[in-house]
């Protein structure tokens, strides 16, 4: 009875880490599981016998795999990475879950105590070990999460270390089990492939005309999307004019937002693109429109699934950036890098591009961050995360703005990322 409750607290805990990557309506597979505890906890996760049932598999085509333990006691892990990975679609991610070996001695005895079943454990992998093997056979390594310092329930112990010491340095390592994240590589896109650019702007009447005529060719048939958002010059009259005046040469949509901030008009904008490849590009143009085609081919040559531009790579033009803003771009960065578990320079760039099947997803799941994020960046970054998006970062030359002033109030929206940070923690770092 005792070590049935080891086993619940232990699963228990582990479906928990599992849910923040494993949506409810996500298609989950479990293959060739030792029992039945994860799959009850976490009630999306089907189990599987591979290869016996792989035309079940197949047919199944899951969003997630999770492999519990398996490669432990794989005689051949490269060909059994190597025949999984031709049955997975691109947007399928791979979990797997191992343990330390520095835990080698406790299992043994947890074997000899009849807490778990005897297996032959003939491979105790290292992290490099694992992304070494995951590499060979044709994957990318998203992420890898170190978790559970104490294994059994004690009153306030367990959730103190288990929750928030286990994810911080030191401490991880020391941890009993892994999650490892994975996608593999596949062809998505051709140079076929269409994208949609979505321009917020709010008093930029100067920059309209510049966003339509400095826009490079992409795909055979892109689209630019311009959202008013409650301007006190111009912008919208200009808008329609230069829709009109480019009619014959640029497929150009515009719309005004209902709501207010730049996530809302984002959001708006998406809702009305066709193209599979969804862009935002800030009206201010201080990211220049002709770096996009970089962005384009680095989506459509698989290098990431989420790109992310960043400013703090090259040197700025004069007077594009503030100090002060500087300074608190590069701590949140180093802080969300760290609550997110992949690399983030820069946070704040208005430029990022992600597939329309990808932000459909994201958007679906929206409720688990909340719905606070005036500037959108982070609504999308989180998302993006927690799909597991392989993130790309792409560095930018930060030009200076040319017309108007900047929307963003250093302190009032610093009060804000501060709370988006929190939220990053809470949800996804110490859970």
């Amino acid at each position: 009875m005792i070590f049935k409750k080891v086993k619940q607290y232990y699963y228990r805990l582990l479906a928990r880490y599992l849910a923040v990557k494993i949506r409810p309506k996500d298609k989950a597979v479990e293959i060739n599981p030792q029992n039945d505890y994860l799959s009850h906890y976490l009630k999306s996760l089907r189990s599987i016998a591979y290869p016996d049932e792989v035309r079940a598999f197949e047919e199944l085509s899951p969003d997630y795999v999770v492999l519990n333990g398996n490669l432990h006691i794989e005689r051949d892990i490269h060909s059994f990475f190597t025949s999984l990975r031709g049955r997975l679609k691109p947007s399928t991610r791979l979990i797997v879950i191992y343990y330390s070996s520095l835990w080698k001695p406790f299992f043994m005895l947890a074997s000899r105590l009849g807490m778990r079943n005897r297996i032959p454990e003939t491979n105790w992998i290292t992290t490099g070990d694992m992304s070494n093997f995951l590499e060979l056979a044709g994957y990318e390594v998203i992420s890898d999460e170190a978790r559970v310092l104490v294994p059994i329930y004690m009153p306030f112990l367990s959730n103190f270390m288990n929750r928030w010491l286990a994810p911080l340095p030191l401490f991880n390592i020391f941890c009993m089990v892994h999650l490892m994240t994975a996608r593999p590589l596949k062809p998505v896109f051709s140079e076929q492939t269409s994208v949609s650019v979505v321009i917020p702007a709010r008093n930029e009447a100067g920059n309209i005309e510049s966003a339509v005529t400095r826009m490079p060719k992409m795909g055979p048939d892109d689209e630019i999307i311009f959202i008013e958002g409650g301007s006190q010059d111009n912008t919208w009259e200009t808008i329609r004019d230069v829709r009109n005046r480019h009619a014959k040469d640029k497929r150009i949509i515009i719309a005004k937002q209902e709501g207010s901030g730049k996530a809302d008009a984002v959001r708006k904008g998406y809702s009305l693109a066709t193209k599979e490849i969804l862009m935002i590009l800030d009206a201010d143009l201080t990211v220049p429109p002709e770096i996009l085609p970089q962005f384009y081919l680095a989506i459509i040559e698989g290098k990431g699934e989420f790109i992310n531009g960043s400013r703090l790579v090259y040197p700025m033009e004069n007077r594009s950036m503030k100090f002060l803003n500087m300074i608190g771009n590069k701590f949140f960065a180093v802080a969300f890098t760290f609550a997110l578990n992949q690399t983030f320079k820069d946070t704040l760039c208005g430029t990022k591009v992600l597939t329309r099947e990808h932000y459909l997803r994201l958007a679906a799941n929206r409720e688990y961050f909340g719905n606070f994020d005036p500037f959108g960046d982070f609504d999308l970054i989180f998302g993006a995360v927690r799909m597991g998006l392989k993130v790309r970062e792409l560095p930018i030359t930060y030009r200076e703005r040319t017309y108007g002033e900047t929307n963003i109030s250093r302190w009032r929206h610093g009060w804000m990322l501060i709370e988006m940070l929190y939220c990053a923690i809470i949800k996804i770092k110490f859970i």
